[in-house]
């Protein structure tokens, strides 16, 4: 009888492990970590990979989706976020993880007019398969991720929230993105590289 119980805890040890091994494997990308490459499919048509992106110092990753009001709420702090670093060498790559099915208003045709009619001056493309924000492990919309070019790898280096009030502009105390990417910019370390994203779940098919 001890002899069944101990191989029944031993057993039930393994299946704890591997359970949380399975759950760490899953969780997407660490700090550190060098992203896999990406093909998404942009407003305007084109097919984006990482390749694009060769050229700069970083990127700055943020999923977002047409109908939270989270997301909305964010798109002139995430254009005015793309006017300052872009030209320093960290675009913003905004992405649309959300199955359509679940909201209308997050159709590619949509995301093509949203992008127009806010005149976004970063690029806007569709998770399609979902595969790009399970590989991050984003959750939310937005959630974010700044990613420091090293050695031809981009390397997250930031994940998390945009700043420190969702809902607000006017009331921002800490602007996380903005302190990361210029902490790396000036070769210093993120002074708080993981934050916890605000904002609406992803609706996953």
């Amino acid at each position: 009888m001890k002899l069944f119980t101990s191989w029944s805890l031993a057993g039930l040890l393994v299946l704890v492990l591997t359970q949380v091994g399975a759950a760490q494997n899953t969780k997407g990308y660490s700090l550190g970590d060098a992203v896999a490459d990406l093909r998404l499919k942009n407003v305007d048509g084109r097919q984006i990979t990482l390749a694009d992106y060769r050229s700069q110092k970083g990127l700055i990753v943020v999923f977002m989706s047409n109908h939270c009001p989270f997301s909305k709420a964010y798109e002139d702090r995430l254009m005015a976020l793309d006017r300052k670093f872009s030209s320093q060498g960290y675009p913003v790559l905004a992405i649309m993880p959300n199955d359509p099915k679940a909201y209308e208003d997050d159709s590619f045709e949509n995301m093509k007019i949203r992008s127009r009619e806010k005149s976004y001056s970063f690029a806007y493309a569709m998770d399609e398969t979902q595969a790009t924000a399970r590989a991050f492990g984003a959750t939310r919309t937005p959630d974010v991720y700044v990613l420091k070019q090293a050695g031809g790898q981009f390397i997250l280096e930031y994940m998390g929230a945009i700043d420190d009030s969702p809902q607000d502009s006017a009331s921002v105390q800490r602007r996380y993105v903005d302190e990361a990417v210029s902490s790396l910019l000036s070769g210093r370390p993120v002074q708080s590289p993981i934050t916890k994203p605000i904002g609406c779940a992803i609706k996953w098919k």
